[in-house]
């Protein structure tokens, strides 16, 4: 039994790598990187740090990995495997779609199935593999993926963060991340069974837990961010305990909870219930994460159905009017940083251009209609309460 795992970042090797090796199943990584495929070959091993429970430390041995040149072995590597797993960010699933394609031509020389899972925060990953391969696949081929092959996503809830500088001159791979353990992931794409992997949790009704987390967790995120940064805050759990912050979490959480309940017909309580497990994740003060990290990419976190807009997209078309949504959202068309490249576009362009032409552009709202004027509403509260100077 043996898995491949596309990428090698800290999710990759903090979290998936992790749980396989504690399942005793042999894996290796695909990364681009060719400096990190070789820093993971030279050492063989990296050390995964359970933040606030150090006694669950641990060392993964037997680590090695692929580099994109090595398109023969990487499809070996997946003809013989069970299962594939990607962690590559989004925007780079088409990179590894060749790769896919053939190994999984390879594969059906000889059968059996083989399952994909997607670690990705991005909107569809596997629908977006699936296509991809489809158009790319041999024709000869086609059945047998068809028949055989399932792609299916999961949730990573586990946060997975860089050691600071001097742990990492011991153990250049070290990954800091939460005492988080469970993989969601959903069971209606995949392909007959999986191997038994700790951690791995089948969701049968995946679509509405993949909203409830995106619109929960995601939102709260970007909402804590986006106001610790006009705040002057640099890390997340620090802002999570300001009580200005946290008057208008508590209103997004409501907001969320109160659509979500509507849409997927949750009891409101439960759903709640689970607002308070990413409250408790931001207020942890063992998971030392950075604002900067967390806020990173405003252009494409203020998309029409990412985890501001599109959540008071949400609320709002289920006749509740976002408020404190809105707040969070006024905060991030604001969010300055100087080494983001992103954070300085949107800079440039709402200087330049002007905020009703970042809503149609950006958010791609109407700039007269109501959720854009009640955004422009909060920026001006903002303004008038000294968070935005400008």
């Amino acid at each position: 039994m043996s898995c491949v795992i596309f990428g090698a970042g800290k999710i990759a090797r903090g979290f998936i790598g992790h749980l396989l090796y504690l399942s005793g199943i042999d894996f290796v990584f695909v990364e681009k990187s060719d400096a990190l495929a070789d820093l993971i070959n030279e050492r063989k091993q990296y050390t995964v740090n359970i933040l606030g429970n150090p006694e669950k430390n641990c060392v993964v041995k037997g680590a090695k990995a692929l580099k994109f040149s090595e398109r023969e072995e990487i499809a070996q590597a997946i003809a013989r495997s069970d299962v594939v797993f990607d962690a590559v960010g989004g925007k780079n699933l088409s990179q590894i779609v060749p790769f896919l394609c053939a190994g999984i031509e390879e594969k059906a020389k000889s059968g059996g199935v083989l399952n994909l899972i997607t670690c990705e925060n991005w909107k569809q990953p596997a629908d977006i593999l699936r296509q991809g391969i489809s158009e790319g696949i041999d024709g000869a081929c086609r059945a047998y993926f068809e028949s055989n092959v399932g792609i299916t996503e999961s949730v990573v809830m586990r946060s997975a963060i860089e050691a600071d500088a001097e742990l990492l001159k011991r153990d250049p791979l070290l990954v800091n991340v939460q005492d988080f353990w469970e993989l969601p992931v959903d069971a209606s794409r995949i392909c007959k069974t999986l191997p038994d992997i700790m951690g791995i949790k089948l969701v049968e009704e995946f679509t509405g837990f993949l909203e409830r987390k995106f619109y929960t967790y995601n939102a709260a995120n970007g909402t804590t961010s986006y106001l610790g940064a006009l705040m002057g805050y640099e890390k997340i759990a620090d802002a999570a305990h300001d009580e200005r912050i946290l008057r208008i979490l508590d209103g997004v959480y409501r907001e969320t909870s109160k659509a979500l309940s509507v849409k997927h017909g949750i009891p409101f309580a439960e759903q709640w219930a689970f607002t308070r497990t990413s409250l408790h994740k931001l207020q942890d003060y063992t998971i030392v994460d950075f604002i900067e990290r967390n806020a990173r990419d405003p252009i494409r976190k203020l998309g029409p159905d990412d985890r501001l807009v599109g959540s008071a997209r949400l609320v709002e078309s289920c006749g509740i009017r976002p408020e404190n949504l809105c707040i969070a959202i006024a905060a991030a068309l604001f969010y300055h940083r100087d080494t983001d490249e992103f954070a300085v576009k949107l800079e440039d362009m709402r200087r330049r251009m002007g905020i009703d032409y970042v809503l149609q552009n950006v958010c791609c709202l109407d700039p007269s209609g109501p959720l854009a004027m009640l955004i422009k509403e909060k920026i001006a509260y903002l303004k008038e309460e000294g968070y935005i100077r400008e």
